[in-house]
């Protein structure tokens, strides 16, 4: 059997991009605190000492754009002048108009947002059942910020990198390649004391047994050799600008439409997560090794135009048309009905919008946003396998 090599990267929560739509997040989960009908398209820009925030927002809820900004600043470390940007001192510049009364007409019966096309996708090559490339490459970033925050690298800063190549045989990994992580940091570090620090401290103890080995992976290190200015000093960031990062690294296609600031009634962001809940129940359930779905839709209209299975020729029972149709049997595709099942009227979004959207844990908790003393919700319920005993009914009856 062939090898071939896969590479997948991702980024800090300090990086520009993503600063941007944990900022747009931000936004949307404080309306949806409020209102849960709340209708949300934010956009975020950062760049040298300035965010700018603009979009459409239809809402009852109250909302102080600059707090929010700013405690999304504070929360990620940008809080020394010396960065770039400050959350205390930086300009925050405010555009939001209310939604289009012509989307909002095929909205309000149900429809979808827009039209589009929507990929979700799984494999059992993890226990999380995502690719291996981008899990890994999100687990160093995730480090590189950890340690960040605990201070045990007093030179990191919050803009970083990572990148993993991992090689395969046919599907299924057999080692880490390569690794590379770029950084951030302050001038009191020599190359020679970070890329030590990053082996033993940040790559070392997150790469896995069995397919990582130290004495023969390949790893760049700043390979640059400097990498002092960064976050939105070094570059502009936008929300929607890593949407690889967010999915899967590009192991599964993607329809192009971003995620963060969008409420649940854009189907870019519902409907992929659906699709993942979907692909991911189907792997659980046993149906197939590795299991992509696309889902599109046409703007207004309430249910997808399509369903399509790809199952790259793992499927156990059902051929990949069989599997299509035991999945439109247990899953109501509709927005609405998507919202309902995955309870996206709730504030959860915000931890979406760094280290990824897929491949987490559904059993953390939403952040305290404040002034409802309700119950809090389940983070990620797109994560959830609780659909296996319904999709491996439905198979038995065909």
């Amino acid at each position: 059997m062939s090898r071939t090599l896969f590479t997948s990267e991702s980024v800090t929560e300090g990086h520009p991009d993503k600063i941007a739509d944990q900022i747009s997040d931000s936004i949307l989960d404080h309306l949806l605190n409020e209102d849960h009908g709340s209708r949300v398209a934010c956009e975020t820009l950062v760049t040298t000492g300035m965010a700018m925030v603009a979009g459409e927002v239809t809402t009852r809820a109250c909302l102080q754009v600059p707090d929010v900004v700013r405690g999304t600043l504070a929360r990620i470390g940008y809080t020394n002048s010396a960065f770039g940007i400050d959350a205390a001192t930086c300009a925050v510049i405010t555009s939001l108009d209310r939604q289009s009364p012509d989307i909002a007409m095929g909205v309000d019966r149900g429809g979808a947002g827009d039209q589009g096309m929507m990929f979700g996708y799984a494999s059992d090559e993890t226990e999380e059942l995502m690719p291996t490339p981008i899990l890994l490459a999100h687990r160093l970033t995730r480090r590189l910020a950890e340690i960040r925050k605990r201070g045990e690298l007093a030179w990191l800063r919050p803009d970083g990198k990572a990148q993993v190549t991992v090689e395969y045989e046919g599907d299924c990994p057999v080692r880490v390649h390569t690794v590379v992580v770029s950084t951030q940091h302050d001038k009191d570090v020599s190359q020679e004391d970070l890329v030590e620090a990053v082996k033993a401290r940040v790559i070392d103890p997150v790469m896995p047994v069995g397919l990582y080995d130290a004495e023969t992976c390949i790893r760049h290190i700043n390979p640059t050799g400097r990498f002092e200015i960064g976050g939105p000093h070094g570059d502009a960031g936008l929300t929607g600008r890593k949407i690889i990062v967010d999915t899967y690294g590009g192991m599964g296609r993607h329809g192009g439409g971003a995620f963060s600031g969008k409420d649940a009634t854009k189907v870019d962001r519902s409907a992929a997560y659906a699709a993942r809940w979907a692909a991911k129940n189907v792997v659980a359930a046993g149906l197939a090794r590795r299991c992509e779905i696309q889902l599109a839709y046409a703007i207004g209209v309430t249910q997808p135009v399509s369903v399509h299975v790809d199952t790259f020729g793992t499927a156990t029972e059902l051929d990949d048309a069989g599997i299509a149709a035991v999945i439109n049997d247990v899953c109501d595709f509709s927005p609405l009905g998507i919202i309902d099942r995955l309870g996206l009227r709730n504030p959860i979004f915000t931890p979406s919008a760094a280290y990824g959207h897929f491949g987490r844990a559904p059993e953390l908790r939403a952040p305290d946003l404040g002034g409802t003393g309700a119950e809090p919700v389940w983070f990620f319920p797109w994560e959830r396998t609780d659909l296996v005993d319904d999709l491996r009914s439905a198979a038995a009856r065909r």
